[in-house]
């Protein structure tokens, strides 16, 4: 059985919105990873973290931004993985998908994921999409969550956490330092 793992750049104040500074028409304060260094610690936790996965899980929008940017960057190790693994994205609004091994989930997604963490072995890797995220949170399948904390407070944009209908209780298993960041891994406590 697979375990759903949520990987996330976030700021101190919670905020996960726009890192890499994509969507400028819609929030102004993007691009705040790209003004911190990770480190070699970082990059070589962000492709570990990949290699151990089987698929991914994206929301619609942060599927579109991988879709528009991934295709071309295929000449690597981890845009290969990137491109070649499956991928599914939950959506109500998404028909058509462009991206290769690409399977959009809909109405009963919480159930399809649970499918999912049964059909693979290895990691299910979520990225971005603070909506779906939240939603798995609120169903229970989140496994562990990889947090790489910026030294940045931004004030507004989409949180990571929005309120809850229950408390979610999780462990902490590991930190690292990875250049001016901090890898945060929390475990699902049972």
């Amino acid at each position: 059985m697979g375990k759903l793992v949520v990987t996330e750049f976030v700021t101190m104040d919670g905020v996960m919105e726009d890192p890499g500074g994509a969507e400028k028409d819609r929030f102004d304060r993007g691009g705040w990873a790209f003004q911190f260094e990770r480190g070699a610690e970082g990059d070589a936790f962000k492709f570990d973290e990949l290699k151990a996965a089987d698929a991914q899980l994206l929301g619609r929008i942060t599927y579109e931004g991988f879709a528009k940017a991934w295709p071309a960057m295929g000449d690597n190790p981890f845009g290969e993985k990137m491109n070649a693994m499956p991928k599914f994205v939950v959506s109500s609004t998404l028909d058509d998908p462009t991206w290769n091994n690409t399977t959009v989930l809909g109405r009963d997604w919480p159930g399809e994921v649970a499918q999912l963490k049964q059909r693979f072995e290895g990691d299910i890797l979520v990225a971005g999409s603070a909506r779906l995220v939240q939603g798995l949170v609120e169903h229970d399948l989140v496994d562990e969550l990889h947090l790489m904390v910026f030294p940045v407070l931004l004030g507004a944009g989409k949180k990571l956490f929005a309120d809850a209908d229950a408390t979610k209780a999780f462990e902490l298993t590991e930190t690292q330092q990875a250049g001016e960041t901090v890898i945060l891994t929390y475990r699902r406590k049972n």
